[in-house]
């Protein structure tokens, strides 16, 4: 079979993640848009960074464009209901890292919950084991199950030292465990901060709990993790959750025996070819982005957390590109900035920009706006990255745009004679 070419390779990843083109124009996004969307990329991740809109915000922007993101938050919490009969479609839990994951996934986390019960993962289990600690958790949950939701706030503190990386409190060390145990769970965020309540009261009635064998879980979230990413190699399936490469191998190969998962050859960047997976779902959307009929047509720009780069080094592998969050890195070794957004411009990544959102003066500000090398801001690219940007002011309630630098030198006023 002759190799797929780079342009269906990256077609059909975009199309999976529906960064390929505005399924809502002209008409705002409602609750079940949101709640598709998020089940086309299986689970968007939770960032506490606030530079713009935090990161699960952004990732549904950059797909449906402006929407009520209050509309996602009641699809999460619905506004903290502790009835079994609430509206929740989705729930906080780990999978890429901290997500917001559709409650037909709930079932799979549950062998990650016992193994924090049993003390076999997590970096607080040896804190968990000490006798006080112990008694402490009881204690907690017990006050959670009399007295209702409760934050880490709601725990008075008798500790005099904190930790000097940790800079938290017991009982919330003890909330913190009960829920990557599942002994609690999330009902609600009041300015961000979790509200803890037992699953009894947060989970709906409707969710199957059973207990799926490990197996089951791995392949099943192996499945929606290809079916989001598209096309990958085989060791990168299993980084969409965070999956030990070395658990994955069996698993993945388990799918490609079963004609679960179908090989392919295809040209990655440099001509080179690689071999692939793709779902077998997904096969017939390969044969149309081959064909030219799924030719991405969306401008957008992208957290910097978005799912689109979780499997490692497919941005350099297909878009030559690297994506890098350089919040944690000392300023004066910051390359491009704070929190960049990656631009996508029509199946390309084109370009990043540093922003910050001034909120109380309603004002966006670039403090770095690039483009990749070899991009030169043409008309077509600036009048679409213009369309996306006055979106994103929207988005953010902004009514002003400010951009410090900009590389290339024109690019910054083009963008601004085009607004």
């Amino acid at each position: 079979m002759e190799p797929y070419s780079l342009d269906a390779l990256r077609s059909l990843a975009l199309h999976c993640q529906g960064l390929d083109r505005h399924k809502y124009a002209g008409a705002q996004p409602d609750s079940q848009s949101i709640s598709d969307a998020v089940k086309r990329v299986g689970w968007v991740q939770i960032d506490t960074l606030q530079m713009v809109q935090r990161s699960q915000y952004l990732a549904m922007w950059s797909r449906l464009g402006n929407y009520d993101t209050s509309e996602f938050d009641k699809l999460v919490f619905d506004d903290g209901s502790t009835s079994r009969s609430n509206g929740r479609q989705m729930f906080e839990y780990w999978m890429h890292a901290a997500c917001i994951i559709p409650l037909s996934e709930y079932r799979y986390r549950l062998p990650v919950m016992e193994d924090h019960r049993d003390g076999a993962v997590g970096w607080r289990r040896k804190w968990a084991e000490l006798p006080e600690n112990m008694k402490l958790i009881k204690e907690v949950l017990g006050f959670v199950e009399k007295n209702g939701a409760k934050r880490s706030a709601d725990f008075e503190n008798s500790e005099k030292r904190r930790g000097p990386w940790w800079d938290w409190k017991p009982a919330k060390r003890a909330l913190e465990h009960l829920y990557n145990s599942g002994e609690l769970a999330i009902a609600n965020r009041l300015k961000f901060q979790r509200v803890y309540d037992v699953p009894q009261r947060v989970i709906p009635s409707w969710v199957d709990t059973s207990l799926p064998d490990r197996q089951e879980a791995g392949s099943h979230l192996l499945e929606v993790s290809l079916r989001a990413l598209g096309v990958c190699t085989p060791v990168q399936v299993g980084d969409y959750f965070h999956m030990k490469r070395t658990v994955s191998k069996p698993l993945i190969e388990a799918l490609i025996e079963d004609g679960t998962f179908v090989r392919i050859r295809g040209h990655v960047l440099g001509n080179k070819e690689m071999d692939l997976v793709v779902h077998r779902d997904n096969l017939g959307a390969l044969q149309r982005a081959a064909e030219g009929d799924l030719e991405p047509t969306l401008t957008t720009f992208l957290s910097p957390f978005d799912s689109l780069f979780w499997a490692k080094e497919r941005d350099r592998q297909f878009w030559g590109f690297r994506q890098i969050l350089e919040a944690y890195k000392p300023e004066p070794i910051r390359e491009w900035g704070y929190f960049c957004l990656p631009i996508l411009h029509k199946g390309r990544l084109v370009g990043r920009f540093d922003p910050k959102l001034e909120r109380k003066e309603k004002t966006l500000r670039l403090k770095k706006l690039y483009l990749e090398p070899g991009i030169k801001p043409e008309e077509e690219l600036v009048a679409e990255v213009a369309k996306a940007m006055r979106d994103f002011l929207v988005f953010h309630e902004a009514k002003t745009l400010v951009i410090e630098k900009s590389e290339p030198a024109d690019f910054d006023r083009k963008l601004m004679s085009a607004l």
